[in-house]
Formats: structure tokens, sequence, C-alpha cells
């Protein structure tokens, strides 16, 4: 069912959304279909109305040594034999199939994760396919170097040298649940470009379209397991497969918290690791911005995904000139935002993934007003079921407040006045993370000054919060190990080997 257009409501789920939430879900385990050894299962909720609409299995130690092994035949088998531009042929059949399965997937990441069908369709899909595409292009393009020696033994001795770039082997993916889709492509498109396998573990809340991508990589003629999926929680499946012997990489995006503890099992196994982790970032706004940007920040870089991103433009500093202006538009376009449902894209604000999240959010919201900071908007609570959040913005905070500090991960954020640069950039800093910041002026010179000044892996000019699959995306400090998209990706899944030839 290929995709509908971006703005169009979803008034009666498809047939094959509802003949996959009612079948009876499984892995995929090599050519297999388990259930969890232990016949253990966890809910799958709606977030638009906080009601269980079906199961998956919850695996354990066992279910994912029995996908780690399916993983590492796959990798010694068919797999290790296709030329390059074989997996790039099949890399894009898969990219065809996620669209021709378009609509589908866009409603089923919908009523699981509860984000608008607009996001579904436009990032999830149709970004995920175009994702793909690239990095199927970059599995004809990987390259070793010829290199000049010196080994001055024996006398008169020559040798030839160069090196050759080979797949690091079985990896270990763990994704996150706020672009469940999109972030499974993230890992498991360049690790098929580079001859990987892939055992893949979504979040537990939102399992469901990465199962089918996994069904539609069968579909396009990867070999059964080269792309395997365990379902379950993170300190059981995420846990085994971290710590299994037979994984050569992990590759996660989630929390700070939960990547420092796979980061430290990953040195303790020599096992290579990347971590997109979380964030806090800044936006600075000079006196000089163009106000009528303000909408895009707000829609793009404050509450898109209803905050649920890692990038979002949390913490906002107005120079002076313009702060009074930048409070009272984002505090009416905050107040303005409708909520509701995903299933229609006339929301803005959309129900957070699980009632887990709500509480988290609302306790952040509540603990910043007992610290002092004020809040703009009435919070009123949401008529009808589901796990929804208002939008808040907060002045009167201060930089130690943990909601200048913490990661809310929703549609909250604060706005700080600021005297000069150097203050702004001073503060914009005052972080434990890294990942993504803004500035916004019409000052060329003020770009070029303070963009090397700021320490964030991406910088944003007059935007926010917009990745691309050929800009390095990843975090310094608490952000993260390692970079994702563009060639940068190639090399998390890439080992080098030097190889020397006496010649006479």
């Amino acid at each position: 069912m290929f995709i509908a257009s971006p703005e169009t409501p979803v008034l009666e789920l498809a047939t094959g959304v509802r003949s996959f939430v009612a079948s009876e879900i499984r892995m995929i385990v090599g050519a297999e279909r388990p259930l969890a050894a232990g016949r253990q299962t966890l809910a799958v909720f709606d977030p638009s109305t906080g009601a269980a609409i079906t199961s998956v299995p919850r695996s354990g130690p066992e279910d994912v040594d029995a996908a780690v092994r399916a993983a590492k035949q796959a990798l010694a088998g068919e797999w290790s034999r296709r030329l390059p531009a074989q997996r790039q042929r099949v890399m894009l059949k898969l990219a065809d199939l996620l669209e021709e399965n378009g609509e589908e997937l866009a409603q089923l990441e919908t009523v699981n994760n509860g984000k608008s069908v607009m996001l579904s369709r436009l990032v999830e899909v149709t970004s995920s396919a175009e994702y793909i595409r690239y990095m199927a292009g970059w599995a004809t393009k990987i390259e070793g170097s010829t290199l000049d020696v010196s080994i001055p033994v024996p006398p008169g001795a020559r040798y030839q040298a160069f090196t050759r770039k080979e797949p690091v082997g079985v990896v270990g993916a763990i994704t996150p649940w706020n672009f469940p889709l999109n972030m499974a492509c993230w890992k498991i498109a360049p690790a098929l470009a580079c001859g990987c396998t892939v055992v893949l573990k979504p979040a537990e809340e939102t399992p469901l379209t990465v199962i089918r991508l996994a069904e539609l990589c069968l579909e396009a003629g990867i070999p059964a397991g080269v792309v395997n999926v365990v379902t379950g929680t993170g300190e059981e499946a995420g846990a085994a497969l971290t710590a299994h012997p037979d994984v050569n990489k992990i590759a996660f995006t989630g929390s700070t918290e939960v990547g420092r503890i796979i980061g430290i099992q990953a040195m303790r196994d020599m096992k290579r690791v990347t971590l997109e982790l979380g964030g806090k970032a800044p936006m600075i706004m000079f006196d000089d911005m163009d106000l009528d940007q303000l909408a895009v920040a707000a829609g793009v870089g404050i509450f898109f995904n209803t905050g649920q991103t890692c990038c979002a433009g949390t913490r906002i500093y107005a120079q002076k000139g313009v702060y009074d202006r930048v409070v009272e538009t984002l505090a009416a376009i905050a107040g303005s935002l409708s909520i509701g449902s995903g299933l229609d894209p006339a929301n803005q604000i959309n129900p957070v993934v699980s009632a887990k999240h709500q509480a988290h959010i609302r306790a952040c919201v509540d603990q910043c007003i007992e610290q002092g900071a004020r809040p703009l908007l009435d919070q009123k609570a949401h008529d009808g079921p589901g796990f929804y959040v208002q939008p808040q913005i907060f002045t009167d905070v201060q930089q130690g407040m943990s909601i200048m500090q913490d990661e809310v991960f929703g549609p909250v954020v604060t706005i700080t006045p600021f005297s000069d640069p150097e203050e702004a950039i001073r503060l914009a800093n005052d972080t434990r993370f890294g990942l993504g910041a803004s500035i916004w002026t019409t000052n060329l010179n003020k770009m070029l000054r303070y963009v090397p000044r700021i320490q964030a892996e991406t910088v944003w000019v007059n935007a926010h919060n917009l990745p691309d699959q050929n800009m390095p995306f990843g975090g310094l400090k608490r952000s993260g190990i390692g970079r994702e998209h563009g060639r940068a990706a190639l090399d998390n899944f890439l080992e080098t080997k030097s190889v020397c030839i006496a010649v006479g």
C-alpha cells in the first residue's frame, strides 16, 4: 500500500495494519519465526488511548543466543560471498519495498508510537527508504589504500603494502522508541553495505515496525540470518546481546545512563561500540535574528515529535533586545498547538510514548516549578485517555536547575535572557551534553565567530534539528561516541587490515 500524502488523516486503519496487530507476532531469527523460549510476552500499547493492542515475545539470553548464532552463520555463509553490487541491489529492493508498504508502515508506527502520521510518512518511511538507498551506494565504494613502506630488513628487500576494509562481523543493534523504524534503518543500512550481519533489539515500547522491516529484508532477498530481530526488555534481551561473546560490535541509540552501562560492557569484552546518547541542545538567539523564523524554531526545533528528540532545542538563550518578543511569540505558539491523536495530522502535539514517560515529563515540570521557575502556560489535564502532555515554557530559570541540566524529552522549553555573546556561549556550553545546538543571527561574522566555540557535534545556523544522511551525526561529551550518517558511518562497521608483501 503506497504511502498517502503527508497531510491526509487516517479515518480507518489499513487492512494490513489491523491484520498484523491481530496476529501472533513473533521474532525473526534466521529462517525461523520463534516465540520466546520461556513463552513470556510483553504488552504493546497505543499511546493515544493507553490500551494494549497486541503483545510481542519477551526474549531472554537463550533467544538472543539463537539470534547471534544465526547471524554468525549467515556472516560466514552466502552473505560473505555476495559481491558489493549484489548487496547494493538487495538494499535498493528493500528501499522500494518500504515505499510500497509505506502507508501501512506509517499507520503502524503511529498506532504503536503515538506520533503524527505525517512524521511517520515523511521521516519513518520516506526518509528511511532514502537512507537505505544512500547507504546502498556506499556498498560499491569501500576502499583501502596503497602504502609506501620503509622496512629496512633484510638489506635490499622490497615490500608492497596496502590496507583493506573488512566487515566488523556480527552487529548488536539496540534502538530507541522515538523514531523506531528510522533508527533501525540507521543501524541496519550501513551494516549491510559493509557486509555485516545484525541482531537488532528494538525498544520494548515500539517493536512493531522493526519486525515488519525484518520481514521486508527477507522479501528483498537478503539471506535469512543477516537481519534478525529479538524483542524484549533492555535488562534481559539488551543486556544479553551486549554481553554476548560472538557479537563484534554494539550500535546503540538511547539514554546516556544506559549508554554508559553498554560502553563499560563493551570495553570489558573489547567490542567495537558506537553510542548516540542524550542531549540538552541550546538555541542562541541574537538581537539581529530574523524574528519571522520563530515559528520555524518552535515547530522544528522545539516541539517536533512532541519534543521527543535528542536534539530538541530545550534551552533558549535570547539576547535582551529580542527576549520579550521571543517569550511572547513562543508562548503564543505553544499555547495554540492542537493536541490529539497522531492519526490526524492537524494535531500538532501528540501523545508521548508511554505512561511511564508521561509521568517523567510531568515530574520534571513539577520539580521545575518547585525550584522557582515561572511557567507561562496553564496546565490543564487532557480530556480523555492516552499519554498526553501539554507544552510548557519556563522563564526565571537558573542554570543549576534540573530543567537546565537534565533531559526531559518532551514539549518543555526554557527561555533565558543574555546580555553579550560571551555570556551566551558560556551558558550554552554549561552542560554535560554536546549533541546539537543552533545560533540565530543575520550577521555572517557572528556565524563564523561563534560556531567553532559551541561545544556540540552539530551546529545549525538559522535552523535546528535537521539531520541529513550525508552529514555526520553524533555527540561530544556525554552525548556519545562515534558518528552516524555519511562516510563516517561506514567506519563504524569496518575493520582496517594491513597487508605487507615481500617482493624480493
